[in-house]
């Protein structure tokens, strides 16, 4: 059998080496050992050298067959052989500099940087076989790309230019660094200045700009249509749904057969409502109370059956999977579901029978929870109420299911505070909200807070959430069989990154506030305590949002890390599967336990979760744009006009200004600063002036004049106004 050589010890001879002969044994060492990481010492030891002299001279060696490219620096100290031309396969991650860094496809070894010039037409998210070579001005790997295997885009949105004889579509640079070329008999009608999408058809190394086609035309620069498709369009997501999925949802039987009803829980006798937006359509929960004889509360939480009707490997599943997330935009959702569903047949709206998968809850009068079931029911809601209409009747005490509503708003409380006491961070950051006419222009901003009537709402859902994935994580389903936990859907939420977290607590320290716990407190209670120190303080908004960026973010995962954030040991997304497919996928997996059914394929669900969190952040991204160019459109009224703010983000090309009355965001260039010589001070978020040492701080008040309003790039650009 083959197998690794190993190095030969060298005898009492080696104490006499010179340096030639120790390169020479060195490289013979990491010749015969390809795989292996050696450290000094480790050499040393092989090699048998014992003074220190000859140990320092290993260190220099190492060094220069570094700096020849004999071997790479896999960490600090530790040195590999390098296989010269060596491939490797791996994802681009392209820099705002135009150079990128693969990632490799396994997951195992360092990135590989490849400059500007050796990319080979490859962009952003593109999987890539790279030849791997040294250079010796960088410790680290770098690298040629001599193939594009698979585009993780192939369309692109833009602006058309047209001249007499050919075309091009203007992209997006941070998105696609070239224009691509049109034929002028592949514009599919598209006209000059229209927004578009292209599609590339060829690009071979040796031309400068794709070829391609436009796929579809979306319409005029400034129109709320053509803008909000070409920012989906953007990201990647769809604006319309394939023929054959309509046609799909348009055949599903609404009608519930009696032999369904006969196998479920009844609940249509129980009194029953919905709470939600006052522009909601996509009703996912609904919840039920009634009093039990021995005077506990029984609380049901019916959240809608969606996989009732939506078949595993069905086209509607297929879509829904592809889409893993309703995306909501300032004006639309663009929901993840066929309308006919999610605002139809699954949604759970009044007056109508309707199927759902439901966690039911006895609780007491404290809000203790004494027994939870799960299960397939059926229930009738009696009222829809808006979230206003709820919070009147809890302010005042009058209105429908007036006693239902108060009863569940004292458990909500009793929940909450619950849950505040074993740690859970209270983030309630105010929502901004346009109010927009029938063309989509936005008329005015608002604020929207989360009131006891969102919260009640809030409290419940968490309960059956946290609650679901204790049923599968704690193997209360697998009790008294020694089984281990099922496979199951998690939301993880990781502990802060300590260095994040010591930058954050040294900038507050500059507002006079202490974020590092006290005496016995957790993080999550330093926390807590320095967002109620700061509401209603002008730097409220500030240390709100650096306070959630020191936060790792919530992602789905088969493996259960707990959920930081809530200060819970288990937790799954249950109660939302019209808009997030992962609740569709827990609901499968649920009921398949409950059934006695074996636990699925784990790495396969794995897979699901990652396609699932990169898709949310993905509609995340597409929402804030859409809330970017609305700013953009609402303050192109205002251009000219003079605001305060607050400077809401620093980086090395200048600084982002939040508005007070507003807050919309707009950026006030490094370039415009022209009193002096600034340099940015990325430890201190702040930048300063070299000359006279005067310093623009992230959270400090300024004053600005609005000078562009670019639709186009979404972009304000503000000028600073000196006292």
């Amino acid at each position: 059998m083959g197998g690794k050589k190993k190095a030969k010890k060298p005898n009492k001879r080696s104490k006499g080496l010179k340096k030639n002969q120790i390169i020479a044994l060195t490289q013979g060492v990491f010749t015969n050992n390809p795989k292996k990481t050696y450290n000094y010492k480790q050499i040393s030891e092989v090699l048998g050298l014992k003074k220190m002299a000859l140990k320092q001279t290993v260190v220099e060696v190492l060094y220069e067959l570094l700096e020849s490219g004999f071997v790479t620096e896999t960490s600090k100290g530790k040195f590999k052989l390098l296989s010269r031309g060596a491939f490797m396969v791996g994802t681009v991650d392209a820099t705002t500099s135009g150079a990128a860094y693969i990632v490799p496809q396994d997951g195992n070894g360092d990135d590989i940087f490849v400059g500007q010039q050796n990319l080979r037409n490859a962009l952003n998210g593109d999987l890539v076989k790279v030849q791997v070579f040294a250079k010796k001005r960088r410790k680290s790997l770098e690298g040629e790309i001599v193939e594009v295997i698979e585009r993780k885009r192939e369309t692109f949105v833009g602006t058309i230019e047209i001249s007499k004889s050919f075309a091009f579509l203007v992209t997006d640079k941070k998105v696609m660094f070239k224009d691509l070329f049109i034929p002028m008999n592949k514009l599919n009608g598209a006209k000059h200045g229209q927004l578009a999408i292209g599609k590339i058809t060829d690009w071979d190394d040796y031309t400068k700009n794709p070829f391609g086609e436009i796929v579809d035309v979306l319409g005029d620069v400034g129109e709320n249509n053509a803008e909000i498709h070409a920012i989906l369009a953007e990201f990647d997501l769809p604006y319309d749904y394939p023929a054959n999925v309509i046609e799909a949802a348009e055949k599903i039987d609404e009608k519930i057969p009696q032999e369904e009803i006969n196998n479920r829980k009844d609940f249509r006798e129980i009194t029953t409502f919905t709470i939600d937006p006052k522009d909601a359509k996509d009703f996912d929960d609904a919840l039920s109370l009634q009093k039990l004889p021995n005077g506990n509360w029984q609380v049901g939480v019916h959240i809608a059956d969606v996989t009732h009707y939506v078949t595993p490997k069905s086209v509607i599943d297929n879509e829904g999977y592809e889409r893993a997330t309703s995306v909501y935009l300032v004006d639309r959702v663009v929901p993840m579901l066929p309308e006919r569903l999610s605002n139809g047949i699954c949604s759970l709206r009044p007056k109508e029978e309707k199927l759902c998968f439901s966690v039911v809850f006895e609780l007491d009068d404290e809000a203790s929870l004494l027994d939870t079931w799960y299960g397939k029911t059926v229930i009738y809601s009696d009222r829809r109420f808006t979230y206003e209409e709820a919070q009147d009747i809890i302010e005042t005490g009058e209105g429908d299911f007036k006693e239902e509503v108060l009863t569940l708003d004292k458990l909500a409380k009793g929940l909450r505070k619950q849950r505040f006491a074993n740690g859970a961070i209270s983030f309630e950051r105010v929502e901004v909200k346009f109010d927009i006419d029938k063309k989509g222009k936005p008329l005015s901003v608002f604020f929207k807070e989360s009131k006891d009537a969102n919260k009640l709402i809030e409290e419940f859902m968490l309960l059956a959430n946290k609650r679901v994935a204790e049923y599968i994580g704690k193997k209360e389903i697998s009790k008294g069989r020694g089984d281990k936990a099922k496979t199951f859907v998690y939301r993880v939420h990781d502990n802060p990154d300590p260095d994040k977290f010591e930058n954050f607590a040294r900038f507050v320290r500059k507002f006079g506030y202490e974020a590092m716990p006290l005496g016995e407190e957790r993080i999550s209670s330093s926390i807590n305590r320095l967002l109620g120190q700061v509401e209603g303080k002008k730097e409220q908004n500030i240390i709100e949002t650096l306070a959630i960026r020191t936060m790792a973010k919530a992602s789905y995962s088969t493996k259960n890390a707990g959920h930081y954030g809530l200060a819970f040991k288990h937790y799954s997304h249950f109660t939302s599967p019209i808009r997030r497919y992962p609740d569709m996928i827990v609901h499968r997996l649920l009921q398949s336990y409950l059934e006695g059914g074996r636990s699925a394929n784990a790495e396969k669900t794995e897979e699901h979760c990652k396609h699932c969190s990169k898709m949310e952040i993905t509609a995340s991204e597409a929402e804030r744009a859409s809330i970017k160019f609305k700013q953009v459109e609402f303050m192109k009224e205002h251009v000219g006009t003079e605001f305060t703010g607050v400077i809401s983000g620093v980086t090395e090309w200048g600084f982002y200004v939040e508005l007070d009355e507003n807050k919309c965001e707009g950026m006030v260039s490094i370039r415009n600063l022209d009193d002096d010589f600034y340099r940015f001070d990325e430890d201190n978020y702040c930048i300063v002036g070299r000359k006279f040492n005067k310093k623009y701080q992230l959270g400090d008040p300024v004053k600005v004049l609005v000078a562009k309003a670019n639709l186009i790039k979404k972009q304000l650009d503000f000028e600073l106004i000196s006292e």
